[in-house]
């Protein structure tokens, strides 16, 4: 059996019983547990223009929004995108004075602003500290760079001499139009080089000493064969870093890691990882990798990380992992490794220095999901202190974890405790489905870990060491916090427990862009709505509502005679009366109408004009609701001047305001329907049967009376419609398209004015033998559709039609320009003619 480091490395800490590679229950190591401390929770800085501009999509949270420049004089820069948009740089310089962390603002208070606009959403910033004059600036301290989708731009940092204050410096930048941004990196060796790693899987090398020089950021593109390199065409670039010299790169794709060194003439490619990796058993895995990143300052390790594993790699024995942890984090984003003594600094006890000094940490999450945790790994510390094993294991570079993945919480105040835990999922579960829970809660969008020589100055020594750590929330706060390792992980946080907050609303703020309309929301409660859908109890409460006393004076209602006449002319109009039969609701069908909707206007043009006037008035006939001790007018849409029956197609809305006055009249224009038809067919119910109790209030249903309007119109449409036959018609009235022919629509012996099509046969296979065996649902009252044939007219009043009305002959939809009357001659009529010729030729339904 081979017990070799390689075959120790296929098994995944954390998913199996016992892993080979694993350190657990080992006191030498120390405490691998992080806890924030409460008591030390500081507030650094707050303002509104400071949080994340309104509706961020997921995808803005793939990178830490968050970055730390070391400056001299015991500071620190914090950079992060700004603007409405995320399109500026914004920064603020922290520095330590007497064990406190103070914060240096503009002079109104607010963060600092690049004066740059970038135009574009700022997707990562980076920064790099540079010891040197750079471009013949003595205040320079460091270099920004910052990536938008298409571009790179770079900044110079400075900071006076005299009074301290920081500033940006735009240097130039470089658009990619053909290809977008993945990342990009400064070089550890040469602080003035930076990497940029196209879409494409392009390369670009900058310099920035000579860019700024000569004014030039074209970049030097660099030549990899990447065809040479086994690349599948479904990969997707992830990143890219400097290894252990400044010529030697290492490129990241969701499929494999690739070596590139460009030392000599010639560049060399070669595979340090790949999906189903040879050379490692059985036990491949085929998951796309999703995040990448450096491990050490050594430069020849690298973490990647795919939906449910973590690996470590070393350069040196490429295609084999030195470890591997199941992580069960939901689509990691951001994987960092950090030495474990920045982790553990500042403790009182010394024991573990040597472990601290040796291991390293890797934090790794998602910014998004808020998930995090912490795999420390090092060397064995099995072996007893003195012993030749011992000392071999010093100059012996196998890693091994140590103790089992833990988790780490970004927000501080988090109780992870059973209640805890459910109470948030019921939360989440409550919003709506179009609401992500994230936009509702405070959470991390970026952090930083203060240098332990800054982090000394702040806190006392605590027992084992901690670290300082910088977050920046959605809500736009800037706050620090003290992390102290331990034995154990706290589960349950007293603060946190008792603190039974709502979710709230902080990726909707809108930042700095000015809300022009009142923020002061007015809901109606709709009683008749939720009983009609809900408990079909819409007869009862109507009538317990009449009955009920009224608490003011009654007014008699007020309907105008000429808007009586009104509504008359427009019912006489669209050819139809009180006790007009079915076929004449037929007339108003202009475009492809369903059985329902045919239903619908049929149980309209039924209501009595005075419930008519109920449902449709003018704003001069309302009255205004009271509301907050306010009289206050709704809004309603217009009834169209076109003959046409409800529910209308296509229409304005009114011209109204909250408050009338000289200037903004009153609309005299017909508006509606007020009341919804529901409750006007149940009025219609209650005056013609005298039912005014609420015992028999349960006699009465609009579904029931709907149900019979659709048959009674499915009825007469069998009549008047042409369809595959009668038969089908009255059973399963699916029209099959095998039998439909361009005869059809060109047939001027057919008296049938209407077409009658199903629209089953493109959502589910329909059984012409059997209509039962279908399996899809089918509610035949929206799946009908009827409309009207084209109009079809004799050979002598054709002569006579050589306008816009010709085109009636085509469509089933009734035209209506609004233009003014025209005669087609000779040219039009060739043209109208083949456009006739192929719409016949293509139409099919």
């Amino acid at each position: 059996m081979d017990f070799s480091e390689e075959w120790k490395s296929i098994w995944p800490i954390s998913s199996v019983s016992t892993p080979p590679l694993l350190i657990s229950s080992n006191p030498s190591l120390g405490p691998l547990f992080f806890n924030p401390s409460p008591n030390t929770l500081t507030p650094l800085f707050s303002k509104p223009s400071f949080s994340s501009p309104p509706h961020l999509p997921p995808s803005s949270f793939l990178h830490n929004r968050l970055h730390l420049l070391r400056c001299p004089n015991d500071a620190v820069l914090a950079l992060f995108p700004v603007g409405a948009n995320s399109d500026q740089v914004g920064f603020l310089l922290l520095s330590v004075k007497d064990s406190s962390l103070n914060v240096r603002a503009d002079r109104n208070g607010d963060v600092f602003v690049s004066t740059k606009r970038l135009k574009h959403r700022i997707v990562q910033i980076l920064a790099t500290p540079i010891g040197y004059s750079f471009s013949g600036n003595s205040d320079s301290v460091g270099l920004v760079l910052a990536c938008t989708m298409y571009a790179v731009h770079w900044f110079s940092v400075k900071i006076d001499k005299v009074d301290s204050k920081p500033g940006l410096i735009y240097l130039g930048g470089k658009v990619f139009k053909s290809c977008a941004v993945v990342s990009a990196c400064w070089s550890p060796h040469l602080s003035e080089e930076c990497l940029v790693l196209l879409q494409s899987g392009e390369l670009f090398l900058f310099d920035l000493d000579y860019c700024c020089s000569n004014s030039n950021f074209k970049g030097n593109r660099l030549k990899i064969m990447w065809d040479d390199a086994d690349c599948s065409e479904d990969g997707k670039w992830l990143g890219c870093e400097f290894s252990w010299h400044p010529r030697i790169l290492i490129v990241a794709r969701s499929d494999a890691v690739f070596l590139v060194d460009l030392r000599f003439d010639e560049c060399s490619v070669s595979c340090l990882a790949k999906i189903g990796m040879p050379g490692v058993g059985e036990l491949v895995h085929k998951e796309p990798l999703v995040s990448f990143s450096m491990a050490g300052s050594d430069g020849f390790h690298f973490t990647v990380a795919s939906k449910s594993l973590l690996f470590l790699y070393d350069i040196r024995n490429p295609l084999v992992p030195v470890l591997q942890w199941s992580h069960s984090i939901d689509k990691p984003c951001y994987v960092r490794a950090f030495k474990l003594s920045e982790l553990r600094s500042h403790s009182k006890n010394y024991e573990y220095e040597e472990a601290s000094e040796s291991g390293f940490c890797i934090i790794m999450g998602s910014f998004w999901n808020c998930e995090w945790r912490i795999f420390c790994y090092g060397s064995s510390f099995q072996d007893p202190k003195g012993s030749i094993a011992y000392e071999i294991s010093k100059f012996c570079k196998s890693y091994y974890a140590w103790e089992l993945p833990s988790e780490l919480s970004l927000l501080g105040n988090e109780c992870f405790c059973g209640t805890c835990l459910s109470r948030k999922e019921f939360l989440k579960g409550a919003l709506p489905v179009w609401v992500n829970w994230q936009q509702k809660k405070d959470i991390v969008v970026g952090f930083g870990i203060l240098d332990k020589d800054l982090s000394a100055l702040l806190y006392e020594p605590d027992n084992f060491g901690g670290f300082t750590l910088i977050r920046l929330m959605s809500s736009g706060k800037l706050e620090s916090q003290r992390y102290c390792s331990s034995w154990d992980l706290v589960k349950k946080s007293e603060i946190a427990h008792n603190d039974l907050s709502d979710f709230k609303d902080y990726l909707y703020s809108m930042g700095n862009l000015e809300y022009e309309f009142i923020k002061k929301f007015k809901y109606f409660k709709l009683d008749y709505l939720y009983e009609y859908f809900w408990n079909a109890d819409l007869a009862k409460l109507l009538i317990w509502n009449m009955k009920k006393p009224c608490g003011g004076p009654l007014q008699e209602p007020f309907f105008s005679v000429e808007f009586h006449d009104l509504i008359l002319e427009k019912l006489k109009d669209c050819g139809v009366t009180r006790s007009s039969p079915v076929s004449d609701v037929f007339r108003d069908i202009s475009l492809p109408t369903s059985i329902h909707e045919v239903a619908w206007r049929r149980l309209w043009s039924g209501l009595p004009v005075g419930l008519l006037q109920w449902a449709f008035s003018s704003y001069s006939e309302f009255l205004e609701v009271l509301m907050d001790r306010k009289q206050v007018s709704l809004e309603f849409l217009i009834v169209p001047d076109s003959p046409q029956l409800p529910p209308f197609f296509l229409r304005r809305p009114s011209c109204r305001s909250n408050k009338w006055s000289h200037k903004v009249q009153r609309d005299d224009a017909l508006v509606g329907p007020v009341l919804p038809l529901p409750m006007l067919s149940l009025l219609q119910n209650i005056h013609e049967t005298g039912r005014f109790d609420l015992e028999e209030a349960d006699g009465f249903s609009f579904q029931e009376e709907v149900s019979l309007q659709c048959k009674e119109v499915m009825k007469v449409a069998s009549k008047m419609a042409v369809s595959e036959s009668s038969s089908e018609l009255h059973n399963d009235h699916a029209v099959s398209l095998d039998n439909d022919r361009e005869e059809t629509w060109i047939d001027t012996q057919s008296l049938k004015p209407f077409y009658l099509y199903d629209q089953q046969p493109f959502s589910t296979k329909c059984s012409r033998v059997d209509p039962k065996q279908d399996s899809g649902y089918k509610d035949e009252r929206f799946a009908t559709l009827i409309f009207k044939k084209p109009k079809e007219l004799v050979d002598g009043a054709r002569e006579t039609r050589t306008g816009l009305e010709m085109f009636d002959e085509l469509s089933s939809v009734e035209l209506k320009f609004d233009a003014p009357a025209m005669n087609f001659k000779e040219k039009e009529l060739q043209a109208y003619k083949v456009l006739k010729r192929q719409f016949l030729k293509s139409i099919r339904f």
